[in-house]
């Protein structure tokens, strides 16, 4: 699930329009243009381009290009705090296409970087939603009508309010023949609990739609740690024509002609949730295969009313394209009780393995591993091993045995329990109070059980892999990934002491959720010192580079500044990278609010710029009449980093 339930937050750790033109006048060698389709670069999420305009050599030379800004500066929902601007572009016929905080969708020339067009979504401003950010759209072009027609080629952009939307990628006008006058609304079927005069919204879709074969296939988002009983995470494709429902799949069996319905119990399945598919969605056009990150059942910390390893929750899922009927699927985490959502888009991409090429799947978690598999079979390229797990856990929770560890790569994100020797502070009494906080805390590693006692979780349940996702170079065979090490505390409190803590004033820096309908609530926080950093030793943000031929990490650095002072320490970030044929990885990410360029061979930072706000989104490349442009997102991230509506393109001059 993309979000914790917003009523129970008490603090979150962790317009105009103006553009602005640089014109530069330095000739530059031509590249072949290249477009930039999909949110992940292409239908597989691989964030490859192969344009190598811009090298090792002479990227240091990269300037602004232009300059847009969207003009949400917090008005785009009421919470300016949930907002954040996280999208990525998409690259088609000579424009930029991509969504707002508040899901209003913008048209910008992406040679100047003016306005083209932009489509006021009208999603409700007067309610609270649970995640109030929006990571782009997606493009279908309809073959089958003429070039000119209205809406020949359709941008589908969803909204904080539960809506789809399908607008002529031309003008920016609904198209009519779509659901009702070009809008579908995504609240009808999936048991939403919302009722009119209620405040908050928590089913909605923060992420793009896939598209294959004609269909538009939507995941959603739902608020965490509500209840048992929440919305379901059914996943669903729609006619790219008509916006008709064309097939659903419920992660959850809801009847005994599913396979996996005898691992559940009768009365679990009627009260079992989400499970839902936050992240992008990712498409195999030539196999017809849908591939699908699912998050956790709910709620997230206490599993007692969902016994069993709760299949197909955390998973990667491959379903028919044209039917949504399963075709394979594997459980990456069993019973979830972390949040340990699959939080990231699926990696579709070649991979020499064992002499041959196949065609393969890598998914990344938020536990910090990667997994390999083939992606016609769903068999492991790398084995899979289960291993025990802690099992002390509180009365009425039955935490699955074992739990599935690829036996390679390597873990990307730190999962040992956290012991004195890892304190860490800025000055010596800062290290003490982290040394004697973690002696008061339980820590047994990865997948300890939360218990009525505030243990350390690590990783924490922002990962690992958050959903910045892998950037795949395949001439090198290298998947490069952010991951984040940053630990939580959590606590189980029984019901009856929960409000009562909850409404103390006690644990103001706390993230309480209710979990209604089982005995326990919960809070959670990442675990800090009182000056507001980590509790533990650095890196707390890193970018790794692993060859998937073997299994091997090539090269591992911190990614991201301390604040103030320019030290490489790592810090937390949220984002993925780009790798392209120039030898080059682009990430933002850190909570720093700079832009990098790392070599892909070893790593070495080669060029970085301070952004005028945090980079908390992908970036994206393309070229057109030869000139290679990079662009990012820079809106920041909650209260995290220096928020902005600046959308920024940078290019060698001319």
């Amino acid at each position: 699930m993309d979000t914790p339930e917003p009523r129970q937050t008490i603090t979150r750790p962790f317009i105009g329009l103006q553009v602005l033109a640089v014109v530069t006048s330095v000739s530059a060698a031509p590249t072949p243009d290249a477009d930039w389709p999909a949110y992940g670069g292409d239908a597989g999420g691989s964030r490859y381009s192969p344009l190598a305009e811009i090298t090792p050599a002479n990227v240091g030379r990269l300037r602004v290009a232009w300059i847009f800004r969207t003009g949400e500066l917090g008005h785009g929902v009421k919470d300016w705090n949930r907002s954040a601007f996280e999208a990525t572009p998409i690259l088609y016929d000579g424009t930029l296409y991509l969504t707002t905080s508040g899901t209003d969708v913008v048209a910008v020339d992406a040679v100047t970087g003016t306005l083209r067009w932009r489509h006021n979504s009208e999603s409700r401003r007067d309610l609270h939603y649970s995640d109030g950010v929006s990571r782009g759209v997606s493009l279908w072009v309809d073959d089958l009508s003429p070039q000119a027609a209205p809406c020949h080629a359709r941008i589908y952009a969803p909204t904080l309010d539960g809506r789809l939307l399908a607008l002529d990628a031309a003008t920016g006008k609904p198209c009519a023949d779509f659901g009702e006058h070009g809008t579908v609304n995504l609240l009808k079927g999936v048991r939403s609990q919302f009722k009119e005069g209620d405040e908050w919204r928590d089913y909605l879709v923060t992420s793009p739609s896939a598209v294959l074969d004609g269909k538009v296939i939507v995941g959603s988002s739902i608020g965490d740690n509500r209840a048992v009983l929440v919305e379901l995470g059914t996943v669903r494709a729609f006619d790219a024509r008509t916006g008709k429902l064309v097939w659903s799949w419920d992660p959850i069996p809801r009847d005994e002609s599913n396979p996996v319905y005898k691992e559940w119990t009768p009365e679990s399945v009627k009260t079992a949730s989400a499970a839902n598919a936050w992240a992008p969605l990712s498409v195999d056009p030539s196999r017809h295969l849908v591939f699908v990150p699912t998050g956790s059942a709910s709620p997230d910390f206490f599993g007692g009313e969902r016994p069993g390893d709760n299949r197909w929750a955390n998973s990667v899922v491959a379903l028919d394209g044209n039917t949504g009927t399963f075709s394979w699927g594997q459980q990456l985490v069993h019973h979830d009780l972390w949040d340990y959502d699959v939080g990231s888009q699926p990696t579709l991409v070649e991979i020499l393995h064992d002499g041959g090429r196949v065609a393969a799947v890598i998914q990344a978690t938020k536990s910090g591993f990667l997994y390999t598999f083939d992606r016609e079979s769903g068999a492991p390229l790398f084995p899979i091993i289960e291993r025990p797990v802690p099992q002390d856990a509180v009365p009425g929770e039955h935490p699955s045995p074992t739990q599935p560890y690829p036996v390679a790569p390597p873990p990307l994100a730190r999962q040992a329990p956290v012991t004195e020797d890892d304190a860490w502070g800025i000055a010596w009494f800062d290290t003490r109070a982290c040394r004697r906080r973690i002696e008061s805390y339980r820590s047994e590693g990865i997948f300890q059980p939360p218990r009525l006692k505030e243990s350390i979780m690590q990783p924490g349940s922002a990962g690992g892999v958050n959903w910045g996702g892998i950037a795949f170079d395949p001439k090198r065979q290298l998947a490069v990934v952010n991951t984040i090490n940053l630990p939580f505390i959590v606590e189980l409190v029984p019901r009856a002491r929960w409000e009562k803590e909850r409404a103390s004033g006690k644990y103001a820096e706390w993230e309480f959720g209710r979990q209604e309908g089982t005995p326990y609530g919960m809070r959670r926080k990442v675990f800090k010192s009182d000056l507001g950093i980590p509790c533990v030793k650095p890196p707390w943000g890193v970018l790794t580079a692993v060859d998937m031929e073997h299994g091997t990490i090539k090269w591992q650095i911190p990614l991201g500044d301390t604040p103030f002072i320019h030290v490489p320490l790592g810090m937390p970030g949220l984002g993925g990278p780009v790798v392209t044929g120039g030898g080059l990885v682009f990430i933002a990410a850190s909570l720093d609010d700079r832009l990098r360029a790392f070599d892909t061979d070893s790593g070495k930072l080669l060029w970085e710029v301070k952004l005028p706000a945090g980079g908390q989104a992908t970036p994206m490349t393309y070229s057109i009449s030869g000139r290679q442009y990079l662009v990012i997102a820079a809106g920041g991230y909650k209260s995290d980093s220096t928020r902005g509506d600046y959308l920024i393109a940078y290019a060698l001059p001319r």
